[in-house]
């Protein structure tokens, strides 16, 4: 299966520097000429299925694509981002200022530390290699779109490329990015290509 991994365009909350987490933020103006500039761009490629995360910020990404290839966009509880407990709602400056230490531990070692009350990364992995593999079995030997999130992207390229834990911030998965691999192998064949965003000016957000 070639699998396509797109990570949703940037949110209100992205754009405010806000952690969002397993919270439903929606769509950016942004965000919403990121979703259109990357259908344009997945509008010739032939896909036999699109499935995405059920957050806003993902659905909406993925119904852009959704009217563009004609498929429906199927959603699956468990593409969702990982839950950062208390920090959700949160502005990074905030959160810097009251979790310090906590906070750049996190950063540097996800996997040890989570956010308190937050989901740790081992169980983000398994939910997602775990939703990702069904799909496999489904489609064996298609081509498969998925409209995710950072983490939860990054948490499965981890897997795949058989990387520590702590390595997920380490992996860079911009807004309306796309990612490709070709499963079960877990050969990358792309890795958070924006070649397609040149006209919609993607910005930078909190996770």
């Amino acid at each position: 299966m070639e699998l396509w991994l797109v990570r949703h365009g940037e949110s209100t909350w992205n754009q405010a520097r806000r952690f969002q987490g397993a919270q439903d933020a929606e769509l950016s103006a942004r965000g919403e000429r990121q979703a259109r500039a990357l259908s344009a761009a997945l509008a010739g490629e032939g896909f036999d299925a699109l499935y995405t995360s059920p957050l806003r910020r993902a659905s909406q990404t993925a119904a852009a694509c959704a009217d563009r290839l004609g498929l429906p966009a199927s959603p699956v509880a468990e593409l969702r981002e990982v839950s950062l407990g208390d920090w959700e709602g949160l502005s990074v400056e905030t959160v810097v200022e009251r979790y310090g230490e906590h906070y750049w531990r996190w950063l540097t070692r996800p996997g040890d530390y989570p956010p308190p009350g937050g989901e740790p990364m081992a169980a983000l992995r398994a939910r997602v290699a775990g939703a990702i593999e069904r799909i496999r079995l489904v489609h064996a030997t298609g081509r498969i779109l998925v409209v995710s999130h950072g983490g939860a992207i990054a948490s499965f390229l981890c897997a795949c490329l058989a990387l520590g834990l702590n390595g997920v911030w380490r992996l860079r998965v911009d807004n309306s990015s796309i990612t490709r691999l070709r499963l079960p192998e877990g050969c990358l064949l792309a890795l958070n290509d924006t070649r397609h965003l040149a006209e919609a000016e993607p910005a930078e957000g909190a996770p």
